[in-house]
């Protein structure tokens, strides 16, 4: 039973403590309310909590007061409703790939509305639109639009990361240069807000919010569904590796300035979608080529003799099959139950093409210092711009499309994942400088406004001034409006979420 705690002064009255301060009772509170309303949710300490609590970054796990496991949308406004009767902030997750454990909080004590339990993909065979319920993981998607139509949506190649928050915030992949980003690709959303009504976002209904969600949809409410247009998916695909020979700090500088001459000439074909690799063990070119092998092997051979390089691998698919080569083995169609985990440190950056000083930098480190790192690191880096890219094409851009993705200049030719793992055990505290300083590297001999980063690969260490500043750019003006719109009282609130306008 609990007792109010009075605390007596000489002039003042009785104050009763907040009956609501303490977690335990907190708990017992939204767990009365979820229940009253009609809310499915975790036992705690039940499996399924512990499969839905689990992080996929092990390094930072996070405990919420409750988890919602809605399987409408009523029950995510009967959710909503609950957490903010009692002042508690609210975190939806759609697959819990979040970097920085943010489909959990990023801190403890959020409800968190489980949504990978509503994961039906319909397509409209007349409109070639599909509904994507948002809990939804990518490879189900593909699998299912590709099943019902063959048809498909650009987005990553990751089977198991949720398409909510990979398209809110972007979503690149190996279609990303031929069709543009999972965010260019959503025509519609429905959306719970703050004050648990449901409204659609879209060109025509609530433009504002349309535009706010694609780029920064975390920040103002919950997406229940997506309709997302779709593109007749290509009957050959073609997945191939090229060897790079960057061995040393003056090679892989040489040779990245000849990949960006040729990159920001407009010398990459459309059909063609394109990584950097490094690793310890090796330096690749990696790709998907939208159409058969032998075009590839004419369309990347100017490449190949620019570079000094040569083709190790083209090996032709269907969609489907294209798709899976590159989930390395891995399951495709995935749902619930599903969960992998790693421990790991990641950063990201966006960048134009890069000086010759940050260049030699980059090179000397990778050398230097990461190649003399023990552990499993990797750096990615994607082929991301460029006159031909359709991420900064005008037909993605038009009226009805713009969208608050803040990288949409073609001079951002490369976006970034820089990610240092265990295998076992913990994530050393003095493993943080190496990629810290690695992304130094870059960034101080760069201009401010020659780079940015990308939420999708979240670095929880910035202060959220800082990240909000970094990830959204010249949209965080706009978006810090809509936030003040749709939610003023932070309840859609995570450690680097969007400020609302003052």
């Amino acid at each position: 039973m609990w007792l109010p705690l009075i605390l007596l002064t000489a002039t003042a009255a009785p104050i009763l403590a907040n009956p609501l301060s303490s977690p335990l009772n907190k708990r017992a509170a939204i767990d009365d309310c979820l229940k009253s309303a009609g809310v499915p949710a975790d036992a705690q300490g039940s499996s399924e909590w512990r499969t839905d609590v689990n992080p996929f970054n092990q390094r930072l796990p996070y405990t919420p007061v409750a988890i919602a496991v809605p399987t409408t949308i009523e029950h995510i406004q009967g959710a909503v409703s609950c957490a903010t009767k009692l002042g508690i902030k609210v975190t939806p997750k759609s697959g819990g790939h979040s970097y920085a454990s943010f489909g959990l909080g990023g801190e403890n004590g959020h409800l968190v509305v489980e949504l990978d339990r509503m994961s039906k993909v319909t397509l409209d065979k007349t409109t070639n639109i599909a509904d994507v319920q948002s809990g939804a993981r990518l490879g189900h998607v593909a699998t299912e639009l590709y099943k019902q139509g063959k048809r498909a949506f650009s987005h990553g190649t990751c089977p198991g990361v949720g398409v909510g928050g990979h398209s809110l915030h972007g979503g690149f992949g190996f279609s990303s240069h031929t069709y543009g980003l999972a965010v260019d690709w959503i025509a519609a959303a429905t959306v719970v807000l703050a004050n648990s009504t449901v409204v659609t976002a879209s060109p025509t209904e609530n433009p504002d919010l349309f535009w706010a969600l694609r780029g920064a949809g975390s920040n103002f409410g919950i997406v229940a569904s997506f309709k997302f247009n779709t593109f007749a998916a290509p009957s050959q695909v073609t997945a191939f590796q090229i060897n790079l020979p960057w061995n040393s700090a003056s090679s892989i500088a040489s040779g990245w300035e000849k990949l960006q001459d040729w990159l920001a000439a407009g010398n990459m074909p459309k059909e063609m979608n394109m990584r950097v690799f490094g690793s310890p063990s090796q330096t690749q070119l990696q790709g998907l080529y939208h159409g058969s092998s032998s075009a590839l092997r004419t369309a990347v051979q100017p490449l190949l003799s620019t570079l000094g390089a040569s083709l190790s691998n083209a090996q032709q698919y269907d969609w489907m099959g294209a798709f899976t080569y590159y989930t390395y083995g891995g399951t495709v169609d995935v749902t619930h139950p599903y969960n992998t985990v790693e421990t790991f440190y990641s950063k990201s950056l966006v960048t134009t093409a890069l000086p010759s000083a940050a260049l030699n930098s980059v090179a000397n480190y990778w050398i230097n210092t990461a190649k003399r790192v023990s552990r499993d690191w990797f750096i990615i880096i994607d082929m991301h711009g460029g006159p031909k890219s359709a991420i900064t094409s005008s037909t993605t851009n038009s009226a009805n499309y713009t969208s608050s993705y803040a990288y949409r200049a073609p001079e951002y030719l490369f976006l970034y994942e820089l990610y240092d793992r265990v295998m076992f055990g913990s994530y050393p505290s003095n493993g943080f400088s190496f990629l810290d300083g690695w992304v130094k590297s870059f960034t101080d001999n760069m201009k401010q406004e020659q780079w940015g980063m990308y939420i999708n690969y979240a670095d929880p260490t910035m202060k959220r001034a800082e990240a909000v500043g970094n990830y959204y750019r010249s949209s965080l003006s706009r978006l810090q409006k809509v936030k003040a719109q749709y939610d003023p009282n932070e309840v859609f609130y995570y450690p680097q979420s969007v400020e609302p306008a003052k």
